[in-house]
């Protein structure tokens, strides 16, 4: 006997092996990661080792890419209020670019920097009652590490992979006792992740077999508007701080705490950033512009807190940074004179970017009342900074 259907039962039947192939297919892309992971070689150092790139990208148009050389990020994309994706960093297109940067002593184009970023006063520091001696790479400072610093290293890939929460690179250094005139093997990590929020995290850890100074940063250059549209002058900046730390001519802070309160450093509201630019208080005219260390509120934090919000009225794209570290310095790429490209073809000017490096205060182990950056055996060193990428809607009088 054979089973017959009637039209609408036929239909039904339809319906429903229509219906289990879409739920199979969503179960399907369910198991879809949210952020892809992708690793290829970038290039090849003089002395033959392999410098590899990773590129994570979300769903949601926004794509990281770093690579071994300096633990760097060379490229952040991300969409703007229309939709349109953009790199919003500054950086180079092949690695070349960025090892003749270092061989004439290094702007940092997204890289790692470290043992201490930031400046040590005529290179020299007591710790322990033993003075310590690293090179001065700015007139009479030690500046970002010394000679060769963290970013001018090829890290190690300890871990690479995604999850159902994103995707992530975990690069490794090994900063041998001496390292550039500082004490202790410092063990060292960075974790990149990204997230389908648009959120980018760099995490840093670090172990040492005897005392030691460590300060961590990242020296991304950020133009929101686009890497090569030009002067960010026009970007909006608020810093989640009421107190900054003065430095000297030699841009090196006095060992004092000062209230942003009517300078041209206080963003506790939004301001454009070329606003008060070439202000002629001592503190501007010294680095030629921004280049100075804020106090974050609520600092020393053990979860990530606000540190700085910067809008693009042109693209509509935002950036909060939001981060455990006590300290936010805002630098306005003081030092680009015009001898770099980047990947547009753009020549990189003063004020074409803004970085906002995440700190210890500058200079910390020559004042005992900043906090402290020593790191002991059996201690760890661990913090945590996120770049969340956003939008909002673009003025009217904007194209």
């Amino acid at each position: 006997m054979h089973a017959s259907f009637s039209r609408s039962e036929y239909r039904f039947s339809l319906a429903g092996l229509l219906l289990a192939a879409a739920m199979a297919t969503a179960a399907h892309a369910d198991t879809t990661p949210p952020v892809t992971l992708d690793r290829a070689p970038f290039g090849t150092m003089a002395d033959g080792q392999v410098v590899e790139r990773f590129t994570m990208a979300n769903r949601h148009g926004m794509r990281v890419q770093v690579m071994t050389y300096g633990a760097t990020i060379t490229a952040i994309d991300a969409p703007d209020a229309r939709g349109h994706v953009a790199d919003v960093v500054l950086g180079f297109p092949t690695l070349v670019g960025y090892t003749r940067d270092s061989a004439r002593g290094g702007l940092f184009f997204g890289a790692t920097v470290g043992r201490v970023a930031n400046r040590i006063a005529n290179g020299t520091f007591v710790l322990d009652g033993q003075t310590y001696h690293i090179p001065r790479t700015e007139g009479t400072n030690a500046l970002h590490g010394g000679r060769r610093g963290f970013d001018k290293h090829v890290w190690t890939v300890e871990n690479a992979g995604t999850t159902a929460d994103g995707a992530s690179v975990t690069l490794k250094l090994v900063s041998p006792n001496g390292d550039e005139g500082f004490p202790g093997t410092l063990t060292t990590h960075v974790t990149f992740s990204l997230n389908d929020s648009n959120e980018l995290s760099l995490h840093y850890v670090a172990t040492t077999d005897r005392p030691t100074v460590v300060n961590m940063t990242n020296h991304s250059y950020f133009n929101l508007n686009g890497e090569g549209s030009g002067s960010i002058e026009n970007e909006m900046l608020q810093v989640n701080a009421d107190s900054f730390t003065p430095i000297d001519a030699k841009s090196v802070p006095l060992g004092t705490v000062a209230p942003v309160a009517g300078t041209a450093l206080d963003f506790r509201t939004p301001h454009r950033i070329g606003e008060r630019l070439r202000d002629t208080d001592p503190q501007m005219m010294y680095p030629h512009g921004y280049d100075q260390n804020w106090i974050v509120n609520s600092q020393l934090s053990p979860t990530p807190v606000p540190a700085a919000h910067l809008w693009d009225p042109a693209s509509g794209r935002v950036l909060d940074v939001l981060t455990t570290q006590p300290g936010l310095q805002v630098y306005t790429s003081n030092s680009l004179d015009g001898r770099y490209a980047g990947p547009s073809g753009h020549t990189y000017r003063q004020t074409d970017a803004v970085a906002l490096e995440t700190q210890h205060y500058p200079d910390s182990p020559n004042h005992p009342a900043f906090p402290g950056i020593e790191l002991k055996p059996g201690q760890t060193y661990n913090e945590t900074t996120l770049y969340r990428l956003g939008v909002q809607p673009v003025p009217p009088h904007h194209p």
